[in-house]
């Protein structure tokens, strides 16, 4: 199998966001074995943005400190517009972009992806040169890319997201995961995102069906374990890396994570 990916997204959503504490805290990541960092375009007290200076500060001081795929959210509810939610585009240290594949109801809130602002975000990441991270929140959205690939050159390997865990999309269960998987096109790579996760059974039950990268990180799930939180994302990246050694698996390098997805 694959190497294993592991993509850090550190902040949640709406807290206040400090630079130089997130950081220290995504080099111990990064020391653990991570070697992507996911972050969203947000202001310091943690709302998003359209202005990307506060993201670009982030990410610049994470760079100081550790060697990491730059990865930039183009999602999130939110009443900005898709241009504006492509403005972290324009960072050339961006190396991978989140690409919603299309809308979902999130609990009380409606994620919009329309076909027209799929097309113009995929333009755009491939413009700047950027490999697409392609996030599908249930089935169909699979096939709404493998119908678009008609219409946009994307990249071989395609990478998959699979989220779970948000109200009305698929959920952490066995069964969803494996219908998931099974309609993920030979070609191509998958991962996992579990968000509310609070216990660690379904990310190991990915790791072991051959997902290619895990997202980890405050953004999804702060629970170390079904009674506790943690204080610092590295304390996840902790727990993450012995199950994943246990399972006799390996994480990849970050140079080794550019090459698997194609940004060297």
């Amino acid at each position: 199998m694959d190497k294993i990916i592991v993509s850090i997204a550190p902040c949640k959503a709406g807290e206040p966001v400090c630079a130089e504490k997130l950081a220290e805290d995504v080099k111990q990541c990064a020391n653990l074995g991570a070697s992507m960092v996911h972050l969203h375009c947000r202001l310091p007290d943690g709302s998003l943005s359209a202005d990307t200076s506060y993201m670009k500060k982030c990410f610049e001081k994470i760079g100081e400190k550790a060697d990491l795929v730059f990865q930039a959210s183009t999602g999130g509810v939110s009443d900005m517009n898709i241009k504006e939610r492509c403005n972290p585009l324009f960072y050339q240290r961006v190396e991978s972009a989140s690409l919603n594949a299309g809308s979902t109801n999130m609990g009380n809130d409606v994620y919009i992806n329309s076909e027209a602002e799929i097309m113009y975000c995929s333009k755009m990441i491939y413009e700047h040169k950027i490999i697409p991270d392609i996030e599908v929140f249930d089935i169909g959205m699979i096939h709404n890319i493998e119908r678009l690939k008609t219409k946009i050159p994307f990249r071989e390997p395609v990478y998959y997201n699979l989220v779970f865990g948000h109200l009305g999309g698929m959920q952490a269960q066995p069964e969803d995961l494996t219908a998931f998987r099974s309609l993920i096109p030979g070609n191509a790579r998958w991962g996992v995102t579990h968000y509310g996760r609070d216990n660690w059974t379904f990310l190991a039950m990915a790791i072991a069906m051959g997902a290619s990268t895990v997202r980890i990180g405050f953004e999804d799930s702060a629970w170390i374990s079904e009674t506790k939180e943690a204080n610092y994302n590295y304390q996840l990246m902790e727990r993450l890396s012995s199950i994943i050694r246990a399972m006799g698996r390996e994480m990849a390098t970050p140079q080794e994570a550019r090459r698997m997805m194609g940004v060297l």
